[in-house]
């Protein structure tokens, strides 16, 4: 479906469902240059499941219009906006990535409007290595491949049926470079992941349970990563969670069962 944003179409993938006022929501977003189908078997599965769900593509990615976030603060005044354009008091809000920190820091701005909050392969600070970022910029078809390659657990394609992640990141990350001819969507992402500096800030501003879905091969943002920001939400007395999910960074496609039940167990619980 299209929501109009700040005067913008921008598109939700709903799991075929009409929202249902009476059902909580959650929305889900993306990391950097991915699009709402990273979520396929989580969005489908809460549609079905008692949960209205918004998997959105970010303002200037494929099927959303209007310009690109270049901050990590600039998206989640969008996120903000969005809740009020989609008519919602309140929804649970689920990032992966450059997603986690705007998931974070919205929640951290719309306080008791945030149900529950799950960073997937999070880290704070994000920091992306200089030879990535100018890479980003100036050969963005080599740091595709590069962070496909440090973003899967392996590279190999599966034995018997299946998908081969490597392959199908390779082609996102060009479908979504591609959409948006004025914008260089790879490096603005990382740029606004590698400028944040607001994530122990935000944890502590934070009213609603949080969890952390981390991926035990992630080279992206490895577990210890995230230990700053799990050690400053437990100091300032959050209810948290930890989840240990047994592949890489891209852990809706290469652990989709376990990101899914992680998912589905806080949402239930908390």
């Amino acid at each position: 479906m299209n929501i109009e944003v700040n005067g913008h179409a921008v598109y939700a993938y709903t799991g075929g469902k009409a929202l249902r006022p009476e059902q909580p929501t959650v929305i889900l977003i993306h990391g950097v240059l991915c699009d709402h189908s990273v979520w396929a078997l989580q969005s489908r599965y809460l549609a079905n499941h008692g949960w209205n769900v918004l998997a959105i593509d970010l303002p200037g990615h494929c099927r959303s219009q209007g310009p690109a976030p270049a901050s990590v603060e600039a998206a989640a005044d969008f996120i903000a906006a969005l809740l009020d354009a989609a008519g919602l008091e309140k929804a649970a809000l689920v990032g992966h990535s450059w997603g986690s920190l705007i998931a974070l820091q919205a929640a951290a701005q719309l306080g008791a409007r945030v149900s529950h909050l799950a960073l997937v392969g999070t880290a704070h600070p994000m920091k992306v290595s200089p030879a990535l970022l100018e890479s980003a910029l100036n050969t963005p078809e080599q740091a595709i491949q590069m962070i496909n390659t440090f973003s899967r657990a392996t590279l190999s394609p599966p034995n018997g049926a299946g998908s081969w992640v490597f392959g199908a990141g390779v082609a996102l990350g060009r479908r979504v470079l591609a959409s948006n001819a004025q914008v260089n969507l790879l490096h603005t992402g990382f740029t606004a992941c590698d400028r944040y500096t607001g994530g122990e800030a935000a944890i502590a501003a934070i009213t609603c349970p949080v969890l952390f879905a981390l991926g035990a091969q992630d080279q992206m943002t490895p577990p210890k990563a995230a230990q700053g920001l799990i050690q400053a939400a437990q100091t300032a007395g959050k209810k948290t969670q930890r989840v240990l999910l047994p592949m890489g960074h891209n852990q809706m496609t290469e652990s989709p069962d376990e990101t899914l039940f992680a998912l589905r167990d806080f949402l239930q619980a908390a």
